[in-house]
C-alpha cells in the first residue's frame, strides 16, 4: 500500500477513533481487536496500530478464523495483563434519575455525536405515560441501525450535526431497560415460550439433535 494511502486510511478512520473515545469516556482501558484478513496488509494493519497508539488504545491481531483457538490466544493475554496491571475509574454515562428525555439526549449528543433529538407524537405520549407509571428512572437502551452513529444508515463514518428521530417508547421492565426505538428500525421478535435451543441436545457419542 502507497504512503499516502495509509494516510488517507489513517484520516478515514475516524469511526474506530469514535469508538476509542466513546470506551474511554467510561474511565476504562480500551483494546482493539483487529479481526485480521489474509487480504489485509501490513501497511494496513500499521496504520491501525497507529491510530490506536493515538488515542492511547491496545491492539490486538485476532486470527481465530484462520487458526482458531490459537489466533485468540494474543488478545486474551492482553486482556489479563490489562485486567492486572490497570485500574480502571469506572464511571456511568448518565444518571438514572435523569428524565428520559434527558438520557435519551445525553446518549445521542455525547455517544454518537448528535445535535439533538426529536420525537414523534407517539413517542411523546409513551414517554408521558411511563412518566405517570413512575417507570421513567430506569436506564435506556436505544435501537438504532447498526450501520451510522445516526439512526440514517447511509450517514457513514463519524457524522456530526445530525438529529436522531425518536419513533416508540416503550419498558422492558423484567430486563430493567426502558427501549428506545429510532427512525425506521425494526426489531427483533421475542422468543417463543420454549426456545429451540431447549431441543437441542448431544448424546454421549458426540450426535447433535434438535438443530433442524
Amino acid at each position: 500500500m502507497k504512503q499516502e494511502n495509509v494516510e488517507a486510511l489513517i484520516k478515514g478512520a475516524v469511526n474506530l477513533k469514535k469508538h476509542i473515545e466513546n470506551m474511554q469516556s467510561y474511565g476504562v482501558p480500551v483494546i482493539v481487536a483487529l479481526n485480521r484478513f489474509d487480504t489485509d496488509t501490513d501497511a494496513e494493519i500499521d496504520a491501525v496500530r497507529r491510530i490506536c497508539s493515538e488515542y492511547n488504545a491496545e491492539l490486538s491481531l485476532s486470527e481465530v478464523f484462520a487458526k482458531g483457538g490459537e489466533g485468540g490466544i494474543d488478545l486474551a493475554n492482553k486482556v489479563v495483563a490489562m485486567l492486572e496491571e490497570q485500574k480502571p475509574e469506572f464511571k456511568y454515562l448518565y444518571d438514572t434519575e435523569l428524565s428520559i428525555k434527558d438520557k435519551i439526549n445525553t446518549i445521542v449528543t455525547k455517544i454518537y455525536g448528535g445535535s439533538g433529538v426529536s420525537y414523534s407524537k407517539k413517542a411523546e405520549k409513551e414517554i408521558k405515560t411511563l412518566e405517570a407509571l413512575g417507570l421513567d428512572k430506569k436506564p435506556v437502551c436505544i435501537a438504532k441501525t447498526q450501520y451510522s452513529l445516526s439512526d440514517d444508515p447511509t450517514k457513514l463514518g463519524r457524522p456530526e450535526g445530525f438529529t436522531v428521530t425518536v419513533s416508540k417508547v416503550r419498558v422492558s421492565n423484567g430486563a430493567g431497560f426502558i427501549v428506545v426505538e429510532t427512525g425506521d428500525i425494526m426489531v427483533m421478535p421475542g422468543l417463543p415460550k420454549r426456545p429451540a435451543a431447549e431441543k437441542i441436545d448431544i448424546d454421549e457419542n458426540g450426535k447433535i439433535t434438535g438443530l433442524f
